[in-house]
């Protein structure tokens, strides 16, 4: 172990040694785990010829690849302007010394117009951001409306996460071998168990993500915060090591975005890559660190009905309630209503009275209670 060289990252020495594989490789690009200073990137590219990045740059040159939706493209260039912001100056001069890879284009700008240009794109994609925000809001109070316990599915990129949703949903959404090929949310209703839920497929995780990339797609991750469940969905066809290390690095983001206390059952995903004695040892290793783990393969859909129980099981903390209410004009529609949101077990009428029973988790019964008193109508009975 050393200290960074304030040059090169590395000693020149190893420069030379790097210049010499490009050489030999005919690579295109350096890539650094660690971060990297505007003026080592400069000065790599002037000793290699080539463009030298680091790893944040890398998540976002595959996050710009992966991106389909406005708000993903528009989360991404904020992430890349923020990035470019705290560098500018530094990059600016860099660029006037002479051109190298990576720091094309930037000679005619001096710097405060540079950065003040940056500034201003910063804040044109905030606008933009918060307008769909507010739409993000009003979907989610809709689905809210619906009175239907919302599961969110998170875990780390490449887990198998899109392929679940795939498997819960009978749907076809896009599934690859790759890194983040979900950059934002997609939402589905689906019945299990003689119930309905919401399913939201979200972002996946990384360890070690840069704060600037947390922030930029913030809102997206907030799809888990408002969650009644959440599935974490962890491959479990990798060393153990390496399991534990993108288990950890979940819960803790899990934690870290405020959502610890929602309960959460693990999808232990393509047991489909191991063997019988394989999947018994990584269960036995896990049933401590992972919640509530379930073995599945959602590629070949082993154990989908045994996690749609345990799902629901753990979502079984459904209030029964039974009320009257007078047939008026808004009777009729409210009770219309409660049948598309709700398990409705019975209805009886009676002259100018009808006698409802239904099931229905509890905040959405504490609402269909006030609409019922509103209505000029009596809860008869109310209990878990």
């Amino acid at each position: 172990m050393r200290s960074p060289d304030p040059r090169y990252q590395i000693g020149y020495g190893k420069i030379r040694e790097l210049a010499e594989l490009v050489r030999e490789t005919g690579a295109e690009k350096i890539i650094f785990d660690n971060p990297l200073k505007p003026v080592q990137s400069y000065n790599i590219a002037k000793e290699t010829g080539v463009e030298a990045i680091d790893r944040f740059q890398l998540i976002l040159e595959i996050f710009v690849k992966r991106a389909t939706t406005t708000e993903a493209k528009l989360q991404i260039q904020l992430a890349k302007l923020k990035y470019e912001l705290a560098r500018a100056k530094e990059k600016v001069r860099l660029a006037k010394m002479g051109e190298q890879p990576g720091f094309m284009g930037l000679g005619a700008y001096e710097v405060d117009v540079y950065y003040e240009t940056v500034k201003r794109q910063i804040q044109t994609i905030n606008e933009k951001l918060k307008k769909i925000r507010r739409k993000r809001v009003l979907h989610r109070e809709r689905r809210t409306e619906l009175g239907f316990p919302m599961i969110s599915l998170a875990g780390y990129t490449n887990a198998g996460k899109s392929s679940l949703f795939a498997a819960l949903t009978e749907e076809e959404v896009p599934v690859d071998d790759a890194l983040f090929t979900t950059l934002s949310t997609t939402t589905r209703l689906v019945k299990f168990a003689k119930k309905k839920f919401l399913l939201t497929d979200t972002v996946g995780f990384i360890d070690r993500l840069p704060l600037t990339l947390i922030e930029a797609f913030r809102s997206t991750l907030e799809e888990t915060i408002y969650a009644d469940l959440i599935l974490l969905v962890v491959d479990v066809s990798e060393p153990i090591n390496v399991v534990e290390r993108k288990l950890a690095v979940c819960l803790e983001t899990i934690h870290n975005i405020g959502a610890s206390s929602i309960p959460i059952i693990t999808a232990l995903n393509k047991i489909d890559l191991l063997t019988e004695a394989e999947i018994k040892q990584k269960v036995d290793s896990l049933k401590e660190k992972a919640p509530k783990p379930v073995p599945t393969s959602a590629l070949y859909k082993i154990n989908i009905e045994q996690l749609k129980e345990k799902i629901a099981d753990t979502l079984r903390n459904y209030v029964q309630a039974s009320f009257s209410i007078p047939l008026t004009n808004e009777a009729m529609p409210f009770i219309s209503w409660l049948f598309n949101r709700a398990d409705v077990k019975e209805i009886k009428y009676s002259s100018n009275m009808a006698y409802v029973t239904f099931e229905a988790v509890p905040w959405f019964a504490e609402k269909v209670k006030s609409r019922v008193e509103e209505l000029g109508g009596k809860i008869e009975n109310f209990r878990q």
